[in-house]
C-alpha cells in the first residue's frame, strides 16, 4: 500500500467514526432525551410540582409537564412554584391557559407557591390557581406590560455604517433598532399595549373574582410585599412551599405531607445548541433583539 493510499484510508476511516458518533448521538438523543423522566414519588396518589423559574421565554418544558400530570391519573393535585419577575407575553398566557386547561377539564386542584418573586407574567401565571399563597417577603405584582427594542442608529453612524430597507408598507419595519421610531408608530405600539394590558386586568379581575376599578387602581406597575398582596387579595394567604403541597394534599383529599412527584427536564445536548446557533445567526434580529411584548419585572 503507498503512502497516497494509507493516507486517504486513514481519512476514510476518520470520516466513519465521526459520522457514526453524529448519528449514535441523535439516535441517543432521539430515544433517551426526548421525554421528561419522573424523579420522585412514582407509586401511589400524589401531588405533581411544576417549578417555573427565571425569566419566562420558551414554555414548551414546563407546558409538557402540566400535561403528563393531567393525563397521570395518580396525579391528585398539582403545586405549582413561581420564582420568576415574568417574560414574554405569549409563554406566560400559554402557560396560563395549560393550568387553567388542568383545573377545569382534568378537575385537579392547582396552587400557587410564591417564591423570592412572582412578578408581572409569574402572577398572571399564578392566577390559573385555585389558591395563591405566597410568603410574607415575596415580590409579586407589577401588573403591567412593555414593549422595547434597541436603538443602534447613533452607533452606525459614528462607525459610518447606514442600513437601507425595501419594504411593502409604512409601518413594515416598525420596531427597527437601525432608525427611530414616529410619533406614529408610537400610537400604533401604545394601542397594542394598552390592548394586552387589559388583558391582564381581565385575567386578575376574574380569577381574584376582584372588580375591574379596584384592579386598576393598583394596576400601574407596582410591585408589593406577599402580605400586601395579602391584603390587597392578589393571594390568598401567606405561607411557605411545604404549606402549599399541604393545600394541595387537603383539596384533593391526599391529607397533609402528601406524596409529590416531579418531572426531570431534558438538559440540551451539544446539537441542540448547534441548531440554536446557527438559527440565530440566520437571523440577526434574534440575537441584537426583536421587538416583543413583556409581562416582566425590571
Amino acid at each position: 500500500m503507498t503512502r497516497n493510499q494509507k493516507w486517504l484510508l486513514g481519512v476514510f476511516l476518520a470520516f466513519f467514526v465521526i459520522a457514526g458518533g453524529i448519528i449514535f448521538t441523535v439516535v441517543a438523543v432521539a430515544i433517551f432525551g426526548s421525554s421528561d423522566l419522573k424523579l420522585a414519588g412514582s407509586f401511589g396518589e400524589r401531588v405533581g410540582i411544576v417549578e417555573i423559574s427565571g425569566i419566562i421565554d420558551e414554555p414548551e418544558s414546563v407546558l409538557r409537564q402540566i400535561k403528563a400530570f393531567r393525563k397521570d391519573e395518580s396525579v391528585r393535585a398539582v403545586v405549582v412554584r413561581v420564582n420568576s419577575p415574568g417574560g414574554g407575553v405569549s409563554p406566560s398566557q400559554e402557560i396560563y391557559a395549560g393550568l387553567v386547561k388542568l383545573r377545569e377539564e382534568a378537575e385537579k386542584p392547582v396552587v400557587a407557591s410564591m417564591g423570592s418573586v412572582a412578578a408581572s407574567g409569574g402572577y398572571y401565571v399564578a392566577c390559573a390557581a385555585d389558591s395563591i399563597l405566597a410568603s410574607p417577603g415575596s415580590l409579586t405584582g407589577s401588573i403591567g406590560v412593555l414593549i422595547e427594542f434597541p436603538d443602534f442608529q447613533e452607533v452606525l453612524k459614528k462607525v459610518g455604517i447606514g442600513f437601507e430597507v425595501i419594504k411593502s408598507a409604512e409601518h413594515k419595519d416598525i420596531g427597527s433598532p437601525f432608525r427611530r421610531i414616529t410619533e406614529k408608530e408610537r400610537g400604533i405600539l401604545q394601542e397594542m399595549v394598552d390592548d394586552v394590558f387589559d388583558q391582564f386586568v381581565e385575567v386578575v379581575s376574574s380569577e381574584r373574582q376582584l372588580s375591574r376599578d379596584s384592579v386598576l387602581a393598583f394596576a400601574d406597575g407596582r410591585i408589593f410585599s406577599g402580605r400586601q398582596a395579602c391584603h390587597l387579595g392578589l393571594v390568598d394567604r401567606t405561607g411557605d412551599f411545604q404549606d402549599a403541597i399541604d393545600t394541595a394534599g387537603r383539596m384533593c383529599g391526599l391529607g397533609e405531607n402528601p406524596k409529590t412527584v416531579r418531572l426531570r427536564k431534558r438538559r440540551p445536548s451539544w446539537l441542540d445548541l448547534i441548531n440554536d446557533t446557527a438559527t440565530r445567526l440566520q437571523n440577526p434580529a434574534s440575537v441584537i433583539g426583536s421587538p416583543r411584548l413583556l409581562y416582566l419585572f425590571r
